[in-house]
């Protein structure tokens, strides 16, 4: 692959990972909106997720790919969840990785991103371990 063939690719890469990052966060904020009631997470969250905006770019659409995704269909373990919290380690997963996925790829393009990206990724650690302590008591 020459150079501008694996910056197509890295574009790709990163609108998939903004969508994953995005979307993560929306079920975990809209959980803790709608079904706890806990306005102190879903604002936290809702504005980790407003974080994100500065790295998104319209032109990236151009190489959304999604009829030759190697993976886009679930697998079992994707379509298992029991439970609420099954929903949230899940989603918590699924955002954390596409935050540090976006962290190494911004590494390429735009150091200042790749920053944001630590940030958020961080972020949601911390949101993590309050939820589930909150859970507990």
């Amino acid at each position: 692959m020459n150079k501008d063939e694996i910056s197509v690719k890295i574009e790709r890469l990163i609108d998939a990972n903004l969508n994953r990052l995005r979307e993560g966060i929306r079920v975990i904020e809209d959980i803790n909106r709608y079904i706890y009631d806990d306005i102190t997470l879903a604002s936290n969250l809702k504005q980790l997720r407003h974080k994100l905006q500065p790295a998104y770019d319209q032109n990236r659409l151009h190489h959304r790919d999604i009829e030759n995704d190697v993976q886009k269909k679930s697998i079992d373990s994707e379509m298992a969840r029991s439970s609420i919290n099954d929903l949230i380690i899940a989603n918590f997963s699924r955002a954390q990785e596409s935050a540090r996925v976006l962290e190494e790829s911004f590494k390429l393009t735009d150091q200042s991103l790749s920053e944001r990206f630590k940030e958020i990724r961080y972020g949601l650690y911390g949101i993590e371990k309050t939820f589930f302590l909150k859970q507990k008591s």
